[in-house]
This record gives C-alpha cells, sequence and structure tokens, in this order.
C-alpha cells in the first residue's frame, strides 16, 4: 500500500503488512537514517503494536511528524 503524507518532508510511505505482520517500510524523501531506523524498529511487530508508539509524535509546529504520519498509514489495514 502507498500512503501520501501530509505535512512532512516525506512524500510517501509504502507499507507492506502480511498476515498483520509489517512485513517492510520504505519512506519517500524525509530524514533518510532515521526512517529507515523507524522502519527497522516496526519490522515484524503488528501496526496495532506500532500505532500508540509512535501515532501523536510532531516535528517542530508541523502538528504531525513522520512517525505520526507512519501510524496513519498503518492505521488504514484496519
Amino acid at each position: 500500500m502507498t500512503y501520501k503524507t501530509k505535512g512532512v518532508c516525506c512524500r510517501e510511505i509504502n507499507v507492506d503488512v502480511q498476515d498483520g505482520i509489517i512485513k517492510e517500510i520504505k519512506f519517500s524523501n524525509g530524514c533518510d537514517g532515521n526512517l529507515k531506523g523507524i522502519a527497522e524498529l516496526a519490522k515484524g511487530r503488528t501496526p496495532e503494536e506500532i500505532i500508540p508508539l509512535i501515532g501523536g509524535i510532531q516535528c517542530g509546529s508541523r502538528g504531525t511528524s513522520c512517525p505520526d504520519q507512519l501510524a496513519l498509514a498503518l492505521g488504514s489495514y484496519k
């Protein structure tokens, strides 16, 4: 699934969830090292585990962040 982000440097997030488990996450643009780290930490977990951990995180005064946008993307799998 491809999720188009809003309000962050990353323009889209590609998420692969199979049998309820996050298999892969790829961010387009954004802070490369940080986003690769977030993706690796989320792999092997369920969206339900990750969403409460990263949902609502803010980046400055943007009102959202790349992790928050990932939580929204994962929420669309429900």
